[in-house]
């Protein structure tokens, strides 16, 4: 389990798929989940730290497409942990699927209509704002990203300045956006992206590649670019 920062460790959950232990103030803050079989890969990373289940205490999820909320319900069935989402994400995580209309492009509501893509509906514990700093995860701010979702969020964690993105980016082979079928306001996700803190020396993504270091100062330029339709 590589350390992204201090207090914050990142979790394969597939070969593609990337979720976050954040060491807080009553146990620990869970940064999404995952694909069905996620929390079984998760428990084992706690497992391996000497703790127990139980001390994941809140999941907080970036946002509701399944391959970041499928376990979910299963996670918190056994670790007893709150989950929390962004306001304008919860009715898709009680509905169980991205709704008609969620994504932009033909080929995402295709993929959105296939049940393996829907989940076991979730009623979230309680709803994020932006700005927010998440009680009891020692420093996780919420900085609320509309584009890739309506409710899309990145979190920052001030104690380390690192930021986990979560799907506002991705760096599979370098550093890219994503297809814009598969969001549901593309013209909003480059501007949504400026609000990321300048500060940041690590960055965590839900697919793909850490950067810390100088690959850090690459990432600002990226989204600077991106912003400014460079």
């Amino acid at each position: 389990m590589p350390p992204l920062a201090t207090g914050v460790t990142l979790i394969a959950t597939t070969r593609r798929d990337n979720a976050f232990l954040v060491d807080g103030d009553d146990g620990f803050t869970l940064v999404d989940v995952g694909w069905a079989k996620a929390p079984g890969v998760l428990l084992a990373a706690v497992d391996e730290r000497g703790r127990k289940p139980g001390d994941i205490k809140r999941i907080v999820l970036t946002h509701a497409h399944p391959d970041h909320v499928k376990g979910a319900a299963e996670l918190r069935r056994r670790t007893g942990a709150r989950i929390l989402i962004h306001e304008a994400d919860a009715g898709w995580l009680e509905a169980g699927r991205v709704p008609k209309g969620g994504r932009s492009g033909a080929w995402g509501h295709f993929l959105d209509g296939m049940p393996a893509l829907q989940w076991k509906p979730v009623t979230p514990d309680a709803l994020l704002t932006d700005d927010e700093l998440i009680e009891g995860s020692d420093g996780l701010r919420v900085v609320h990203t509309p584009g890739h979702t309506p409710g899309h969020i990145v979190l920052v964690h001030e104690p380390s300045r690192s930021v986990l993105v979560g799907d506002a980016l991705f760096n599979r082979g370098g550093l890219e956006i994503g297809p814009a079928a598969m969001a549901a306001d593309p013209s909003t996700r480059a501007s949504s992206l400026t609000r990321i803190p300048h500060h940041a020396t690590a960055v965590g993504f839900a697919h793909g590649a850490p950067l810390t270091g100088t690959g850090v100062e690459g990432f600002h330029e990226f989204v600077r670019r991106l912003s400014s339709g460079e």
